[in-house]
């Protein structure tokens, strides 16, 4: 399973300009974010402008890699080694990272015009900026030093942009999110101390080829495994997600949504392929913890009072579908056909969740501009004022629920023919419970801003290009189903 992130031998070394572009995807980002402090760009122009050149980075590591199949980087600090690999997993996740912060930084000014959060906005534009290049790194680390490393930052981060609109229940919600992370990294750090004592290894490849099954992987794999499950917010670990996005700022909420949670769920599979090749309790037990998820996290997106936390816990069952999906990626259970349809599942429902949650919350938070107002009664009417807004979110929505020719149809697709192939029943009814929920909370949404009847109301109109933002990553989430070989194709041709 670990060679399918990369980790092995390249046949060839990265070209000149490949070494430049690594550099102007893991630096820019955060130069870009202090620039944008400075600066404080009123308009979307300026933004797109400064982020064509990472783009332009990530497009050419993409393409150099499906030439050499793994691009891999070595060095050595203090007698440490540290590594870094760029597979087609990492393509796929470097991609998604950038056109999702693209957005979000494209959103960013119009939602400060809007809110006007003081001098304290103009510190989004580095958080944001810090954010990216530490969740580049991720998705490109081969050792669990960098991992660690830039997970601490990624966090750091995250919470740093929750503290920002300074208001009570945002400081009480963030500093529980520092605590919990805090907890999950020392759990995590615990981990990779048990490893490097016991064999003085840290690069991924290194602990695979010495890492024998017992205590001490189990230990440190059952260390490891919560620590991230606790950043990841996976079931039952979730608690404290919904008061994050309840009080975060509407890019903030949708960059995390769509890519923090994820780095931490993408170290995990990582990190017990390599260290539980041939374990089934652990893989078995996420599964059945993500049946769970799957259930308890549509019921009470079914029964939210508020459009946030309705959107923030449909995230915990969303999250569900990736997490049922390990017992067919992990274990001596999983055979070559299932796991090779899970595998392409797993990642197409990743990528589609990813373009699909953080337009939702992108559509969520311009309804909430306009109207003032979080409840989901107050979005009475809305239909007549804010078509698009609406529009936006159905076709979100549409990738959530799984219906064709959406990007979460042809995952969800694939990953019912790998559970049926390996007679996984309960999983299968709980997938289609999950579908059935998710219609349900979507239509609640449909059920109150089409009320012809509710009174005219002022709103507050938005600032252009808005509306265009999230109707772009939405209609991408649509799209992704019909064009799903294009991704698919990256998996195989990265290494996987």
């Amino acid at each position: 399973m670990s060679w399918r992130f990369g980790l092995h031998d390249s046949t060839f070394e990265p070209l000149w300009s490949t070494h430049w572009a690594l550099l102007v995807v893991l630096l820019l980002p955060a130069l870009i974010g202090l620039l944008g402090a400075w600066l404080r760009p009123a308009r979307m122009v300026p933004v797109l402008l400064a982020c064509t050149p990472v783009l332009v980075a990530g497009l050419w590591m993409v393409m150099d890699a499906q030439q050499a199949g793994v691009l891999r980087w070595q060095w050595q600090l203090a007698g440490v080694d540290l590594a870094l690999r760029f597979s087609g997993v990492s393509g796929l996740m470097l991609l998604i990272t950038q056109w999702v912060a693209l957005a979000a930084a494209l959103y960013t000014p119009g939602h400060l015009a809007l809110s006007q959060p003081g001098p304290q906005g103009r510190w989004l534009w580095p958080l944001m900026g810090v954010l990216v290049s530490a969740l580049s790194l991720i998705w490109m680390a081969a050792d669990l030093l960098t991992l660690y490393a830039a997970l601490e930052l990624m966090g750091l981060a995250a919470v740093g942009m929750l503290l920002l609109s300074g208001k009570g229940s945002a400081l009480k919600a963030g500093m529980r999110y520092l605590l919990l992370a805090l907890v999950g990294s020392l759990a995590f750090l615990l981990g990779i101390a048990l490893l490097l004592g016991y064999w003085g290894e840290l690069t991924l490849m290194g602990l695979a080829q010495v890492v024998e099954p017992g205590p001490v992987s189990w230990v440190a794999a059952a260390l490891m495994g919560a620590g991230l499950a606790l950043k990841a917010a996976l079931f039952p670990l979730h608690g404290w997600l919904t008061p994050v996005h309840e009080n975060a700022w509407t890019p903030v909420s949708a960059l995390h949504a769509a890519l923090v949670i994820k780095a931490s769920l993408f170290i995990l599979l990582m990190v017990w392929s390599v260290l539980l090749p041939d374990t089934w309790l652990a893989p078995q037990l996420v599964g059945w913890l993500g049946m769970a998820a799957i259930l308890w996290g549509g019921l009470v997106a079914w029964r939210a009072a508020s459009l946030k936390t309705l959107i923030a816990s449909s995230t915990v069952g969303q999250l569900g579908y990736l997490m049922v999906a390990f017992p067919l990626l992990l274990g001596p259970q999983a055979s070559p056909l299932p796991q090779a349809l899970a595998w392409e599942g797993f990642w197409l429902q990743l990528m589609g969740h990813s373009l699909a949650k953080a337009a939702m919350f992108l559509a969520a938070g311009n309804l909430l501009l306009a109207t003032g107002k979080s409840a989901l009664q107050a979005l009475a009417g809305t239909s007549r004022r804010l078509p698009l807004s609406l529009l936006t979110f159905g076709i979100a929505s549409i990738t959530l629920m799984g219906l064709p020719p959406s990007s979460g149809f042809t995952a969800k697709w694939l990953l019912l023919q790998a559970m049926v192939l390996t007679q996984q029943w309960l999983a299968v009814a709980a997938l289609l419970a999950g579908t059935l929920l998710t219609a349900a909370y979507v239509f609640r949404v449909f059920r109150y801003s089409f009320d012809e009847t509710a009174p005219r109301h002022d709103y507050q109109p938005l600032a252009p290009g808005m509306d265009a933002v999230a109707l772009a990553l939405a209609l991408a989430a649509l799209l992704l189903g019909l064009l799903a070989h294009l991704p698919l194709a990256l998996l195989q041709g990265g290494g996987a």
